[in-house]
């Protein structure tokens, strides 16, 4: 997969927003010789395992959030929101608690001259003031149950949540539906034939009979 190709035909990406991936890229490279943000096992594909494995979420964004509020949970090394910022025109929120990967997101965020739209949240996500956001995602966050719990608090009935998931997508979204309901769908990741992305609207407690 030619992943560059890839992101100027289906999204549109420029010249000038490329440079500044390829530069995201070699940061984060050069981080993971430090800490452990990216399986080793992963760096050779970058491109394709994360790069696109992040940038596939714009093409189930509906049109109108692309450019509203977002917010991304358990950020890590900005997978996907670093990402997603980069490429796109939202006003992004990026969460993580731990103290290296927050350093290395302000760095990242610092080099890549993002200015005011992306926003990192150096805390627990519990901390986190609330609001409302058009999108939400997270990556390897927690399972799905404990983050509609966790998480709730930034949506509204209009938001869409765009989470991938591993193998276990299916049986996480029939567990969280004992406890939540809304809008869900599940989405076959174009980078891993095992994982899913789900996506979900109207997400809300279920009434207890």
């Amino acid at each position: 997969m030619d992943v560059k190709k890839w992101l100027a035909d289906d999204l549109d990406v420029s010249r000038e927003t490329l440079e500044r991936l390829e530069l995201f890229a070699a940061i984060l490279v050069e981080e993971a010789q430090h800490q452990n943000l990216i399986s080793r096992s992963t760096i050779d594909g970058l491109w394709d395992r994360h790069i696109r494995d992040s940038a596939q979420l714009l093409t189930l964004a509906s049109p109108s959030s692309r450019s509203g509020r977002w917010i991304d949970l358990g950020s890590g090394p900005g997978l996907p929101g670093m990402v997603l910022a980069i490429i796109g025109a939202m006003d992004m929120t990026l969460v993580e608690a731990r103290a290296r990967r927050v350093d290395f997101l302000q760095i990242a965020h610092e080099r890549l001259a993002l200015g005011g739209r992306v926003h990192i949240e150096g805390r627990k996500l519990e901390r986190v003031e609330t609001g409302t956001y058009d999108v939400i995602t997270a990556r390897a966050f927690t399972a799905l149950p404990k983050l509609f719990a966790l998480a709730h608090r930034f949506s509204d009935a209009e938001t869409q949540w765009l989470l991938p998931k591993g193998k276990s997508a299916q049986e996480e979204l029939e567990d969280a539906r004992r406890t939540w309901q809304g809008d869900f769908a599940l989405h076959a990741s174009l980078t891993n034939d095992e994982a899913f992305i789900i996506e979900a609207h109207n997400v809300r407690p279920r009434r207890r009979s």
